[in-house]
């Protein structure tokens, strides 16, 4: 057991919790490119519900990097199908290559419907999802539904790669859907008193209420780009974009990066399940 399984095992026994990690880490084929990803188990008396993607891939003679976090809720059916689909449906849109913003677009469509429509019935649940296709360690495409989140680093100033989908920004969309948005004292805003992202992955029950669609951006990654994070809000609760860059440029290696973030937002009391991926440009 690591240090921060123990960490976190420890944590949670204080807490009256189940405690459950794992890390790893790799490289890319090419160049000096590494990533590391650490995940912990939250505090909730249920299954870890946050899937990750990370690995290089080689696709007619280009090097691609995919990162992915999917943090799930109502279980964890719909981001162990994200997991399993979600970058092989956008890489076998025909327009990727051409066009991978509107192959995005469309990918996220596509897989939203086929969990509403798969049988046995994925759509109960959900998931929020953050992901990030690097090509040939110099182009960078992100895309997100939820508030998982992407944070760039150049030359050290955190850069928010992605748009946290939260129910008092799109509170005017949601309503036209005829949804509305609770807020309850003591409690963040939810759609129709239930979700609170304002857009997800499933969640059938609200889905004419919810959107799926993602909002997609890209980055060139150059001599400035020091390194890459994605996380679940189990991170974002409790640390800045700012502070996260702070402490992953402290620490070379990116799976202890990785770890280091998740031991911090433990010992600021995160309650949620906590995932990292960092991915680091430079050696």
């Amino acid at each position: 057991m690591d240090n921060l399984c123990c960490f976190n095992s420890k944590f949670s026994k204080l807490a009256g919790g189940r405690s459950s990690c794992s890390s790893g880490k790799g490289r890319s084929n090419q160049g000096p490119i590494k990533y590391g990803f650490s995940l912990v188990k939250g505090k909730a008396n249920h299954p870890m519900e946050d899937y990750h993607v990370s690995k290089f891939v080689q696709l007619n003679g280009h090097e691609l990097g995919l990162f992915a976090i999917y943090d799930g809720h109502l279980g964890d059916s719909v981001p162990a199908y994200l997991q399993k689909h979600l970058f092989t449906n956008i890489l076998n849109e025909e327009d990727f290559r051409n066009d991978p913003h509107r192959a995005i677009l469309h990918a996220y469509e596509r897989t939203d419907q086929a969990i509403l429509s798969h049988n046995p019935d994925l759509g109960r649940g959900g998931s929020t999802a953050v992901t990030a296709i690097l090509i040939n360690g110099r182009k960078l495409w992100v895309a997100n539904v939820g508030d998982s989140r992407a944070v760039l680093s150049r030359r050290g100033q955190a850069i928010q790669l992605s748009i946290d989908h939260e129910p008092n920004t799109e509170r005017g969309d949601i309503e036209n859907r005829g949804g509305f948005v609770s807020n309850m004292p003591g409690d963040v805003a939810r759609v129709n008193g239930q979700l609170a992202v304002s857009r997800a992955f499933g969640d059938k029950n609200l889905k004419s209420h919810l959107s799926s669609d993602p909002d997609v951006t890209n980055a060139d990654v150059d001599a400035d780009t020091d390194l890459l994070i994605l996380a679940s809000d189990g991170l974002w609760k409790v640390m800045s974009n700012q502070e996260a860059v702070d402490i992953v440029r402290k620490v070379k290696d990116p799976e202890k990066a990785a770890k280091q973030l998740a031991i911090e937002a433990l010992i600021r009391e995160s309650k949620d399940d906590i995932s990292c991926i960092v991915v680091r440009f430079k050696g």
